[in-house]
Parts: C-alpha cells; structure tokens; sequence
C-alpha cells in the first residue's frame, strides 16, 4: 500500500551519545538516563570484561536512588544474556562496598547504578574494574563507542530476567574494614560520632562499622529518600548546617560526618561545629596515616586539591604527584601501585592497602579513629599541623555552565592575567579548564563539571578572607566582569 502523498514516516528520535564524565556515566532520568541506554552500555561492558578477563563474574549493585534497583535489574538481565556470570549485590549499598567486592571476588567488572553526589533526578552507571577502581578514560572511551553502535541499531525488546546470583557483599567490607582500625582505642575513647547521610547508601553502613567499634553514633537523615529531602545528596558546607548544630548541641568528645548518596565522598565537622575544608581533613588524614601506620611513598593529588596535604606529606617523607583532575587519574596511580594515598579536592580519599577509589566510608573512620586516638577536637590537631607546615584556605564553588561563560574563559585562556587578585601570576595552565598559580602560593581555577551543567571555580589563598575574596573575584567572570578580574 502507497503512502498518501506528503507523508512521510515518522523519523527514530536520533540516540543521544553515553558521555562518562569524571565519575561514570550519569544524566536526568527519561532524559539522557533510559532503560535502553543503560540497557546497551550494560552489553558493551559485557563484551570488554569478556575480552579482559574471560569467565571472570560481574557484579552489580545499586544505590538508594529512585529506579535504581530496576536498573540494576534490567542490567543483570543483559549481562546475563550476554553470557556472564552474575553476581546481584543485595540491597542498595555504597559504591566503595562494590569497589572493594570486585577485589574480594575476582570480578571482571562491577556496574554500579548511581548518580553519586547529584540531584535526586540524575541516575547513572559507575563501570568497575578488575583492580576496584573506576574504568580509566581509554575504556570508557570504548565503553561510549560500543554503546553508541548499538544504539544506532533497532532497539531490542528488553532481556527476559535472567539468573543471576544474589551474594552479600557488605559484611565482608565491614569486617575488612574493622580489622585495619584501632577497635579498643575507639571503644574506650567516648567518642560521640553524629552522621549524616544525607539519605543514601552510607546509612547502615558507617554507623554499623562505628558502633560495632563500641562507638556512640547518632544518625541523621539515614531513611532511605529517593528525593534526598529535596536537596542533592552532596555533603557541601552550605549543605551541613544541621549536622553542626547537632554535634553544636552534643557534649563531651564528639565529631560530625557525612557522606554523600553513594558513600565515596566525605566531609567532617568539628566539635565546635565548623565545617572542615576538604583540603583540611584530606592534611589531617595523611598525617594520621603516616604517624601511626607508618606510611610512606606517594600521595596522588588532584591538580585542585590545594597545597596544604601537599605539605604535610613532605614532611613525612611521602612524595607528592598531581597527575590530573577528578580522582580517575588518582585511582589508576593506585590501581597500579604506583601510589599509596589519594586525595582530590570535593571530599575523595583513598588508602591503597583498603581502598583503590575513593572511600568516604573509610576516611570518616580514620577520622573518627585519630579524635579517639589524639583525645583532642579535629581542629586542635589542624592547628598544630599549621604551626608545623604554614596555614592556607582552599575552596571551592560553582557557576552554572553557558556558552558565554565559556566564550569568556577561552579568552581569559587565550589572554590570560599578569596579575590576579592583587598577586603576581607565575604560571597559566590551560590543559584542562584554566589554571593560574599565583606568586602567594595560591591559585584560582575555573574547570567544566564532568557530571553537571556546572563550571567549577577553585582557589587557594594564604587566609580565609582571602579565599573569600578570590572565589567572589573569580566568580565575577560570570557576571561579565572579565575586565575587573584581569585588572585586580
């Protein structure tokens, strides 16, 4: 039968590319996540891990996020007629447990359905390696391309639920983790840990570590919300209000902690209530490591995360590497043995000997381990590392992204400052974003979020006045002021 004349059939909507930005793939559920895009990723990670580690089983967990555990299904059900062997984690759980799990059981791969620190409306995929890290950018790339070639094809009908083996992954982690941390010191310090879970997979998991510690803990915000009480499971400081005001109002030796929706980001709180910069709790971390493990060789910084850590690991003797930005150059360094401690600038730590990736489990218990240890709040102990290595205040913000914002970070790039900020400009990094190291030891970077609309904005200064004043300066570039950034 002729079509009638003028019509034509109606056009396939074009498949939108899988993109893997700095902590997997992610994007607005019905949006950029679909059922069918997670559907083809999930066949193309089968046939890399096939080829990498053949026989090898994959593994697949979930967070707390809405649809992910019918995600995580529809997954498993692809892997499966792919022809793997499946491993279901029960339950939703932190990415750093499935991480960790990947070692334990000789996988070829985990798939993680989250959308880690982003708004409730995000979902994504976090592809595992065999060595517990985030997939590097080479596999990724190939991950997108392969996805991509299916997409292009008829959709296929979704996979029948194939079998798939459910296994319990959490206790394991648990008691790993527990044996490396100091149990009697922590049962008899009367340290009161007040956490905050912001609603995600953390919940059941750091308060259950701590506890069977024979620590106090008092849990915030640890029912599962698929909404995240309407904010984004992101342990920002403009985000930890009640939680200092809950360790505000508590008494004796206490320490606030958070961590964000898949459990791999941290933050801690003070017992006075004052936020601790990343920067600061990342220096108190490589302290407590290297005076009572005793460890040495080398911390892999994030190229934003600030000099303070930077300082305090050359005076341990650790060298002190900045392979890139995001924390996937990090992980590689570990993954290969070539580093033994990492630290980015947005709350992501990892230990070698535990962790190949970042763990926000982990570092909030080596923090809640050096206040038991110490007997002394977590800014007592900044203090005298200050006195030790130099003060400096390191943060960060964020611009919502535009093309103009980047017509006019391109230009700051292609003309970049002599002076910014009132201090000399010694050196223009322009790889990645823009980076300007200024002659006070400081910097200011303005970076394209990997994950969100976002421009990221960084910057280090010698006092916390003049980080103010230097984030306010480097955030009037979005509000067209470029002249009086460049004149300052």
């Amino acid at each position: 039968m002729r079509r009638p004349p003028g019509r034509r059939p109606p056009a396939r909507e074009p498949a939108l590319p899988i993109r893997f930005g700095s902590g997997g793939w992610r994007g607005v559920l019905g949006e950029e996540f679909r059922f069918e895009r997670a559907r083809a990723l999930a066949a193309a990670v089968a046939r890399w891990a096939r080829e990498e580690r053949p026989g090898a089983p994959l593994l697949v967990a979930h967070d707390t996020r809405f649809l992910a555990d019918r995600a995580a299904a529809e997954i498993a059900a692809v892997l499966v007629a792919e022809g793997a062997r499946v491993l279901r984690a029960e339950g939703p759980l932190p990415t750093p447990v499935a991480c960790r799990a990947v070692v334990r059981r000789r996988c070829g791969a985990a798939l993680v359905v989250t959308a880690s620190h982003n708004p409730a409306e995000y979902l994504g995929i976090k592809v595992i390696g065999a060595s517990g890290a985030c997939a590097p950018r080479a596999v990724t790339a190939r991950l997108e391309r392969d996805a991509a070639a299916r997409l292009r094809r008829p959709p296929p009908r979704s996979p029948a639920p194939g079998t798939s083996r459910p296994v319990r992954i959490l206790e394991p982690y648990l008691d790993d983790l527990a044996a490396r941390l100091e149990r009697r010191v922590l049962a008899r310090s009367g340290l009161h840990v007040v956490y905050d879970a912001f609603h995600g997979a953390g919940a059941g998991v750091l308060d259950r570590l701590l506890e069977r510690c024979g620590v106090r803990v008092s849990l915030r915000r640890g029912a599962p919300d698929p909404c995240f009480g309407g904010d984004a499971p992101d342990p920002t400081r403009e985000r930890l209000g009640p939680l200092a005001a809950a360790v505000r109002a508590a008494r004796g030796r206490r320490l606030g902690v958070a961590t964000d929706g898949d459990g791999d980001r941290f933050a801690a709180v003070d017992a006075s209530g004052r936020v601790l910069a990343e920067s600061e709790a990342l220096a108190l971390l490589v302290d407590h490591l290297a005076s009572t493990r005793g460890v040495r060789g080398v911390l892999a910084l994030s190229r934003s995360a600030g000099s303070l850590a930077a300082r305090v690991a050359e005076i341990h003797g650790l060298r002190v590497v900045r392979p890139g930005f995001g924390f996937g150059p990090l992980a590689a360094l570990l993954a290969e043995g070539s580093a033994d401690l990492a630290g980015d600038e947005s709350g992501g730590f990892a230990w070698a000997p535990f962790a190949r990736d970042k763990d926000g489990i982990l570092a909030a218990a080596l923090l809640a381990e050096r206040v038991a240890l110490q007997r002394v709040p977590l800014r007592e102990s900044l203090r005298a590392l200050e006195r030790r290595v130099g003060r400096s205040a390191c943060g960060r913000t964020a611009l919502a992204a535009s093309p103009g914002l980047a017509a006019k970070l391109a230009r700051l790039a292609a003309d970049p400052p002599a002076r910014f900020d009132g201090a000399r400009v010694r050196a223009v990094d322009a790889r990645d974003g823009l980076r300007l190291d200024l002659d006070d030891g400081g910097f200011v970077l303005w970076r394209a979020s990997g994950t969100e609309p976002l421009l990221r904005v960084h910057a280090e200064a010698p006092s916390a006045a003049g980080l103010r004043r230097r984030l306010r300066a480097a955030q009037g570039l979005a509000g067209g002021t470029e002249r009086a950034l460049r004149t300052r």
